[in-house]
């Protein structure tokens, strides 16, 4: 391979040129032989974000990223999965999961931790006591194929390029850029072997994505990197104006999740939740169409074969799966305090980035990559976006522990003020599923 020059390529792209792949791969190699420094990778993303990148050098960096570790590769069709850009109360993962295997399809989960506003799927399971989200590709493998259903956290030895890029986008403000989110996605979903890959793009205040434009660009974005590794794709692009059902926090997302599959959900994660994983069963080849998916998504909810999933999923991790029966098997904090609201009128607006920096602010979240998560504590909403509130009425009730009196009257306050809106004129219900994107949409 040429002896390139970091400088000069750095130089390069800053400059608006375009980066070969053998600058790309040499570059990224040499980061990961540590013969680049974290600084140097860090300038080179800035360029990479404010410059932009065609689709010739996303192509090149997923590439490089994907061939940096490990790939699974399986035959069959039906292996499936999903992902999602993230958002507050996202717990849709435990939902669509167990659905779409009851229905037959494999899901390889290999999720995320949180950090910063957002929350994890790896740490949000994590509260269930037991749950072994460490495994090795080994053990990976075999219960996907066992089981039809797995989730773990990302290993070393899945797209380690990513994982070590994706820590300085983290922390240098080069986190929404179209391309190196496609690189870093399809990265770990076509290591993991994934043969159809369903993507829920975040839309909103509470997301990376503000706006459809954006969102729809990423889309096909994403459905052309799949294309191109011959798997098939769709992408649903959802609101995120507003916390994804009701609870935010691990433990409340967790019994939310099961409730849902009991078939006792809020409206706008069923929703998100049945079309997905009716997606993902149409991917698989299992339905002729997504509405004869549908069919097949509410069967294995009416029949129970989809809590029955995630009830073995649990105990094939290792985790405590009576909590399916029994919620105070979960860390849940006993303390309880309403959000009461200031005025009468319809409810207009959440600040929605500003909820999960206030769970983080009673322990719910990560500051830091060492911090530990407090899974007891969280928001459960009562009224979402045009819902009607007298003043006076609970819009919220925050888990907290005693002890945490200061910080909860604080968070109330910015609840009050600043996160949540109020409106005396009458205010829409927004849509949940703002548009569906197939390969015919994404061309």
């Amino acid at each position: 391979m040429k002896n390139f020059n970091a400088y000069s390529i750095i130089d390069n792209k800053k400059n608006g040129q375009k980066l070969s792949k053998a600058e790309i791969e040499w570059f990224i190699e040499k980061f990961l032989k540590n013969e680049i420094h974290d600084y140097q990778m860090s300038a080179l993303l800035m360029a990479m974000f404010i410059q932009g990148m065609d689709k010739d050098e996303t192509a090149y960096l997923t590439d490089v990223m994907l061939n940096s570790g490990e790939i699974f590769k399986f035959k069959d069709p039906t292996v499936v999965d999903k992902h999602s850009t993230g958002g507050i109360g996202d717990k849709a993962s435990f939902i669509l999961a167990p659905i779409a295997a009851a229905c037959g399809v494999k899901v390889p989960m290999i999720a995320g931790r949180g950090l910063g506003f957002t929350g994890g799927t790896v740490d949000k399971i994590e509260a269930i006591k037991g749950f072994n989200t460490s495994l090795s590709n080994a053990e990976f493998k075999k219960r996907l194929l066992k089981n039809g259903i797995v989730l773990m956290g990302q290993t070393p030895t899945i797209a380690p390029a990513d994982k070590r890029i994706y820590a300085l986008r983290d922390v240098t403000a080069t986190i929404d850029s179209i391309p190196l989110i496609t690189a870093s996605i399809m990265s770990k979903k076509l290591a993991e072997g994934a043969n159809g890959i369903v993507m829920d793009i975040k839309v909103g205040s509470g997301a990376f994505m503000k706006d459809k434009k954006n969102a729809l660009a990423l889309a096909k974005s994403i459905m052309a990197t799949a294309k191109r590794f011959n798997k098939k794709s769709c992408a649903l692009l959802t609101n995120m104006d507003q916390p994804l059902g009701c609870a935010v926090g691990h433990s409340l997302e967790i019994i939310e999740s099961i409730e849902t599959l009991k078939g006792k959900g809020p409206a706008d994660l069923n929703e998100v939740s049945f079309e997905l994983a009716a997606h993902m069963i149409y991917l698989a080849g299992l339905a002729k169409t997504p509405k004869e998916a549908m069919k097949k998504v509410q069967t294995s909810l009416q029949d129970g074969s989809a809590l029955k999933k995630f009830r073995e999923m649990i105990k094939n991790q290792g985790g405590d799966d009576s909590v399916v029966d029994n919620y105070a098997k979960l860390p849940l904090a006993k303390s309880k305090t309403e959000v009461l609201a200031t005025q009468s009128g319809y409810i207009k607006m959440f600040e929605n980035d500003l909820i999960g920096l206030a769970c983080t602010e009673i322990g719910g979240g990560r500051k830091t990559k060492e911090d530990i998560i407090d899974f007891s504590v969280g928001f459960y909403f009562h009224k979402k976006i045009g819902d009607k509130v007298k003043k006076g009425e609970s819009i919220l009730t925050i888990y907290h522990h005693p002890e945490q009196k200061n910080k909860v009257q604080q968070v109330t306050k910015q609840f009050q003020k600043n996160i949540i809106k109020i409106d005396a004129k009458k205010v829409s219900k927004p849509k949940t599923i703002i548009d569906i994107v197939d390969m015919k949409k994404a061309k």
